[in-house]
């Protein structure tokens, strides 16, 4: 039987033209933040083993994937817990956070970080869905007051236009309400992390397939059934009736629901044209989130294609004192799939196309000629059908050619020919 050699499961190859595009659009991405004064920063694939399983990062913590103590001996004793002590890092907000609280004074309290990298999770493959993918993130770090949450969401949704992914929809909402929620419940705080869980598949499974969850919690007495109607209320009627009801109810509602509404009309005047919806079942899986969360859904998936929060305790946990602090994540795999092949080049692209007899250093000799006049060249042997060879060539992008023999010391600009298909 023959070994398979594809790539380990839930990883995969990524092809020239994909790769093409996929550069391109992050070239698109940074440039677009940039113009934010979002700076990019990188840091490393690995953090120790206990910092990412420090209770922050909700369900993503039991996908670590755990790199082994180096020097372990084989007949050591030693229990699973004590065999690893560093692992790949699930997301970029983590990293961050202790990258932030290393760097700190250099730099500043105000910081506009840019952040894409590959990350790691030990979860069941499927379709659209990979161990390792790639994540873009900005955050805004030190800005305690709503623009945060308003430049985060008003920057992402402006890349997701530019790069073609309009009429998307921002749904927010804030964990200080469902936990204000969840104690009117009688749901205290060691027991709100598995309801926010069974909450947040709320548009997967419907009302009552999150009521039938939380009957399985075993919640105190009429907890679920009051969890429901919170949710049943929400879901109907005005999104500014509903928060303006939240707002009678406590100062502490009432400040939320201002916030709220706040970064809804802010973003409505930075981008008039924006669909933005208060969506009080929506929870986003990490731990760390302490206020605002949101989400920008896209007519064409059933899934998100971008999420964030704010996440005030974090940073602390390494300072000592407390930061605020604020995200946006762009499911980067999921854009891709939405977009379309990558732009052609606006270049000259040349195929030196060598006979046989040529000799190498003449042949390089001729290519090293042709890239400092600043033109992308690849060497390709002569095949016995030209056509077919250049109609491959222009599928790539190349724009011209040229035949050289063994006789051939340089090429002149003009005797380049352009690339047509069937030759």
């Amino acid at each position: 039987m023959a070994k398979d050699i594809h790539p380990a499961r839930g990883m995969r190859d990524i092809l020239p033209e994909e790769k093409a595009l996929r550069e391109q659009t992050l070239a698109r991405l940074r440039a677009h933040y940039a113009r934010y004064g979002y700076r990019e920063i990188e840091t490393p694939a690995i953090e120790d083993l206990e910092r990412l399983s420090s209770g922050q990062g909700g369900e993503n913590e039991k996908l670590i994937f755990k790199i082994l103590r180096r020097g372990l001996s084989p007949d050591a004793t030693i229990t699973t817990s004590e065999a690893a002590d560093l692992g790949l890092r699930y997301d970029l907000t983590l990293p961050l956070a202790r990258f932030y609280a290393t760097n700190r004074e250099r730099l500043g309290p105000v910081f506009r970080s840019m952040q894409i990298g590959p990350v790691w999770r030990a979860e069941r493959p499927q379709k659209g869905r990979f161990r390792q993918f790639l994540q873009c993130d900005i955050d805004l770090i030190g800005e305690e007051s709503i623009l945060a949450e308003t430049e985060l969401i008003t920057a992402t949704l402006t890349a997701l236009d530019q790069l073609g992914v309009g009429g998307c929809t921002v749904r927010i909402n804030d964990r200080r309400l469902l936990a204000q929620m969840l104690d009117r419940c009688g749901i205290d705080g060691s027991g709100q992390g598995r309801v926010l869980v069974a909450i947040d598949k709320l548009d997967k499974i419907g009302l009552s397939g999150v009521h039938q969850e939380l009957h399985h919690l075993n919640l105190a007495p009429g907890a679920a059934d009051q969890v429901v109607s919170f949710l049943e209320a929400a879901g109907t009627g005005s999104e500014d009736k509903f928060l303006s009801q939240l707002a009678n109810e406590s100062q502490e509602l009432f400040r939320i629901a201002e916030s709220l509404q706040a970064i809804r009309k802010a973003v409505k005047s930075a981008l008039p044209e924006a669909g933005i919806v208060f969506d009080p079942s929506l929870v986003r899986g990490m731990a760390y989130y302490t206020g605002a969360v949101f989400e920008i859904a896209h007519p064409s998936t059933a899934i998100s294609l971008a999420g964030g929060g704010r996440y005030d305790n974090m940073i602390g946990r390494f300072t000592g004192s407390p930061v605020p602090a604020c995200g946006f994540s762009i499911g980067f795999e999921r854009i891709i799939g939405l977009l379309s092949a990558p732009e052609a080049s606006t270049g000259t692209t040349v195929a030196l196309i060598y006979s046989e007899g040529c000799l190498p250093e003449r042949v390089l000799a001729v290519q090293a000629q042709l890239i400092s006049q600043g033109l992308n060249t690849r060497l390709q042997s002569r095949p016995r059908r030209l056509g077919r060879m250049l109609d491959s060539l222009a599928a790539e992008g190349f724009t011209h050619y040229v035949l050289i023999d063994p006789d051939t010391t340089s090429v002149l600009a003009e005797e380049l020919e352009p690339i047509n298909l069937h030759g």
